[in-house]
């Protein structure tokens, strides 16, 4: 598998559930890449959140924030990794997301001023795989991976998290976005299906482009 020598970085996109961190081991694996993962499980605050959200929203936001943050700089800037290709299984713009769906109005006045900040010097993707599914795939997946913390989240809360996803990669103007639809595939343990995923992961479309693999 060969990726266009102009993408350094490609980012994998998604929902909680979605299976963002096992495409991008797999392709970090496959192209010899620098692995980016986000270290949800390093934030003291994320167990408090999912137990009482109104109480612990911003300080868990703001630790994801700051974390990632130092995440990308320690890649692009510290390292120069930038020479090499890079994987990252979110964008930083994903921080956001997450903000505008659990802050209030006030909070979130002051995580902008933040966030403005601190994401004024990070690079941008080169292209982005939004990996998509319904509340109810999303529901059954957590469920299967049993993180205590999840244990609480309901699908009224992914119905409108998804929304924003939706909302914010269909008017994505960045880079290019593979929007990949899984509800009918499971790439994690299917061969094929993982292939058709990487087959156009590796065309590298230049626009926006929505793919619905075949399952079976």
């Amino acid at each position: 598998m060969k990726l266009d020598a102009g993408i350094r970085f490609l980012a994998i996109e998604g929902v909680i559930g979605v299976g963002k961190t096992s495409l991008a081991r797999v392709l970090a694996d496959k192209l010899e890449a620098t692995l980016i993962e986000e270290e949800f499980a390093e934030n003291p605050f994320l167990p408090k959140f999912y137990e009482n959200p109104e109480a612990y929203a911003f300080q868990t936001q703001l630790f994801f924030l700051l974390s990632r943050h130092r995440q990308f700089q320690d890649t692009f800037v510290q390292n120069d990794l930038f020479r090499n290709l890079v994987i990252s299984d979110y964008t930083f713009d994903k921080d956001r997301i997450f903000a505008l769906q659990n802050l209030t109005d006030s909070e979130m006045a002051m995580y902008e001023t933040v966030s403005t900040v601190l994401s004024k010097d990070l690079p941008k993707p080169d292209f982005v795989v939004y990996l998509q599914a319904s509340v109810q795939t999303l529901m059954r997946r957590i469920q299967g991976r049993n993180r205590p913390m999840e244990r609480g989240i309901e699908g009224n809360y992914l119905r409108d998290l998804l929304e924003r996803y939706n909302h914010h990669f269909w008017h994505y103007s960045d880079c290019p976005v593979l929007i990949v639809n899984t509800d009918n595939i499971d790439f994690v343990h299917n061969e094929k299906h993982l292939s058709q995923i990487l087959d156009a992961i590796a065309s590298c479309p230049s626009q926006t482009t929505y793919l619905v693999p075949e399952g079976g």
